[in-house]
């Protein structure tokens, strides 16, 4: 291991009963959520319960972090301290991006117990047994993520989860001047078409009636195993063609990602209409200046082509507010381009300084300036969302029912619309998990997030 690490006995002992009980708190991606997956499967493999109420007498915490930003991290940071306070003898383990790149924060921080970087993720079960044992003498695990090969294949089905995230690819090649995720995932691979395919029918014949395609940059998706090199357009078709689990959604793609191919696939209705665009900014010189390798007429032309060829899309975007090269005409364009294009709803992110990252040297801009755009680029948001919102009403679509009853979100459509169907608890629990057919009729706002209520028919 290329990391200086601390020598570390157990702070307390528990019976062998308790110390196999746990929960894993997620922060940040679906990727993540993946990863959660894996660590829950990997544990109970191993001999470890997983504490599914979160009982107070959890022997075992594990924080699978997020790192995208210095916030992330210390919100990982704050809740260890709240576990510690509430559990003084509960074990805490640290793994992740930010166990990954931000492991100083960690490793002197009295309330980890172990911090296992996601170069090591994959060791989790055995580390915490020999931890168990007094068999360790490090606290952090962790060496040089570009070295990792391995993706760490068959998580994905988080507990309590309707939907399964299913991670295709792993790590980045772009490193994007705000961006510390390759540093924190290592470089882009790719697992092979058939193993997917292979864990898509395992997941129908358990049920799963929706399984997301997700990674840190999908649009790298590569497959090598076969005579000719394989794409992301051929890992969706050949899952369309060799599986049928009824919903397929993508992650995020970037514009120049969006090809004809890939659009024409969405044809077949078990593709869902919805796309997560990532494209931080509209304006071609600050995506230059982000290292991104699209123009602002390549941000036009992928939308108007969703907006053309697939019928009823939804469009997620998520945007940067001032990026430190941001002037006021730079974002005024981005307004403006994003004011003239169709969309559905935009993820909003202030510009936050990434140790590590090279736009975190530059000038930076105030943060009122920063909080003061991303203000109105959510207000531009929420009157579009709310205006595409109440076409819906009148209109019929088959929404998957949650399995976690809750008063506002208790299904989700194929484009990907927020759903209440005002379902009692008995009536919920004879129809979660499946898919069933609704209409539409009303919209509310609730705590800024648009939801609709529908009723289900016959």
């Amino acid at each position: 291991m290329d990391h200086a690490q601390l020598a570390i006995t157990p702070t307390h002992s528990l019976p062998k009963d308790a110390r196999y009980e746990f929960v894993v708190h997620t922060f940040g991606c679906k990727v993540n959520t993946y990863d959660t997956g894996l660590i829950q499967k990997n544990l109970t493999s191993n001999g470890f319960t997983p504490d599914t109420n979160k009982k107070s007498t959890t022997a075992v915490h594990v924080l699978n972090t997020c790192a995208v930003t210095a916030e992330a991290t210390q919100q990982a940071v704050r809740l260890i301290r709240k576990i510690k306070s509430q559990q003084p003898l509960a074990t805490i383990v640290v793994t992740g991006c930010a166990a990954q790149v931000d492991t100083g924060a960690f490793e002197n921080l009295p309330g980890a117990n172990l911090v296992v970087a996601n170069s090591h993720k994959g060791m989790l079960p055995q580390l915490l047994d020999q931890y168990f044992r007094g068999e360790l003498k490090d606290k952090v695990f962790k060496s040089n993520i570009f070295k990792k090969e391995d993706l760490e294949i068959g998580g994905g089905e988080e507990l309590q989860h309707t939907r399964s995230f299913l991670k295709i690819q792993d790590g980045c090649n772009s490193f994007c001047t705000f961006c510390i995720i390759p540093y924190a995932r290592g470089k882009s691979r790719s697992i092979p078409i058939a193993q997917l395919v292979q864990k898509i029918n395992e997941l129908t014949k358990d049920g799963v009636k929706e399984v997301v395609l997700t990674g840190v940059h999908i649009g790298d998706y590569e497959d090598q195993s076969f005579s000719g090199l394989q794409v992301i357009e051929d890992l969706v078709e050949t899952v369309l063609a060799k599986t049928t689990i009824p919903r397929i959604r993508l992650s995020s793609l970037e514009p120049i990602e969006l090809s004809p191919r890939l659009l024409a696939l969405y044809k077949n209705d078990r593709l869902c209409p919805h796309f997560h665009m990532s494209i931080q900014s509209a304006d071609t010189e600050v995506l230059a200046q982000m290292k991104r390798k699209y123009t602002e007429a390549q941000v036009r032309d992928s939308l108007h082509s969703i907006n053309a060829q697939v019928k009823n899309a939804y469009v997620g975007m998520d945007v940067i507010a001032g990026f430190p090269s941001e002037t006021d005409a730079q974002f005024e364009n981005t307004y403006q381009v994003l004011s003239e294009t169709a969309w559905t709803r935009l993820h909003v992110f202030p510009y936050s300084e990434r140790q590590g990252t090279r736009a975190a040297v530059l000038a930076q801009l105030p943060m009122a300036k920063r909080k003061e755009r991303a203000s109105r680029l959510r207000e531009l948001s929420l009157h579009r969302e709310q205006s595409e919102a109440l076409k819906q009403i009148g209109t019929t679509k088959k929404a998957l029912v949650l399995n976690k009853l809750m008063s506002s979100n208790q299904a989700l459509s194929r484009d990907y619309w927020t759903i209440d169907l005002g379902l009692t608890e008995d009536t919920h629990a004879l129809v979660k998990n499946t898919e069933v057919e609704v209409k539409i009729t009303s919209v509310e706002v609730r705590q800024m997030n648009v939801v609709l209520k529908a009723q289900v028919l016959a």
